[in-house]
């Protein structure tokens, strides 16, 4: 547990001494854009993970650390999770468009991968400065920098018409993505919150049933598809295979349990 404090206080040093001070105070200068005008990129992006980059890197030495920033000018860097004992992938600022908005839905992620598997996860919300924690066997919480914590839980499965759901389905390749936008009245209600940290965070936690995802980079996907699965949840890609942070494709749904996951998929992604 030494291990998991370690990293959760990295993220709360990080989010506090780069990610706040920067929060409503960007100049024009410190926003630029990766891939296209919807890929944003901030100074606080940048150096929050060199931040939290050479923490691990003090704190497990010999590990692979693999940032979304540093994949970005790097692509052969993701190379690097397959053959590591122990990597390290992180989103310094998940939600950067809001961030760069002012507006207050973003988080700092990361998750620890051992020989390609996903063991602990960590969901850090700088402003609620608390951390969603999930350990592979052992359950997810979310805890308080006193150390408070309270247990996380899926929703209860229900039918499609009664699940609210968040679907990114504006990134999904032609006909899908037409065929899942028409059949979003499907699901009681749809939200986007345009950052995957508070998504996860919302389904663990039992307010929402569903979340649907195309781009599966394991920066976005790794630490809250684990917190996700200690909550009691279900999830696989669209054709039913399983999740891994060595995937970079082929969509995710999650799901309270494995029926609901068939449900949700017959509903909206099935031809």
């Amino acid at each position: 547990m030494a291990a998991v404090t370690g990293v959760t206080a990295l993220l709360r040093e990080a989010a506090r001494a780069e990610i706040l001070p920067r929060f409503r105070r960007l100049a024009a200068g410190q926003v630029r854009t990766k891939s296209g005008p919807l890929d944003l990129v901030t100074d606080a992006d940048e150096a929050a993970e060199r931040v939290i980059a050479a923490g691990l890197a003090a704190r497990f030495p010999g590990c692979v650390v693999v940032g979304e920033e540093a994949a970005a000018g790097d692509p052969a860097l993701l190379g690097r999770l397959a053959g590591a004992d122990l990597a390290f992938v992180v989103d310094p600022v998940d939600g950067t468009a809001n961030f760069a908005a002012g507006l207050p839905v973003f988080g700092c992620m990361a998750a620890a991968v051992v020989r390609g598997e996903i063991v602990a996860g960590w969901i850090h919300d700088p402003l609620g400065d608390d951390t969603a924690i999930a350990l592979r066997g052992e359950g997810a919480w979310v805890e308080s920098p006193d150390g408070h914590r309270h247990d996380l839980r899926v929703a209860a499965p229900a039918p499609v018409a009664e699940m609210v759901g968040a679907v990114s389905w504006a990134y999904l390749a032609e006909p899908l993505r037409s065929r899942v936008a028409a059949r979003l009245p499907r699901l009681r209600a749809v939200v986007g919150y345009r950052c995957a940290a508070h998504e996860y965070r919302m389904a663990a936690g039992g307010h929402a049933h569903a979340l649907l995802y195309n781009r599966l980079m394991p920066w976005d996907h790794a630490p809250g598809w684990l917190l996700h699965r200690e909550a009691g949840g279900y999830s696989a890609r669209f054709d039913g295979s399983a999740y891994g942070p060595l995937v970079t494709g082929g969509g995710l749904i999650a799901a309270p349990d494995r029926d609901c996951w068939q449900a949700l998929h017959d509903a909206l992604v099935a031809e």
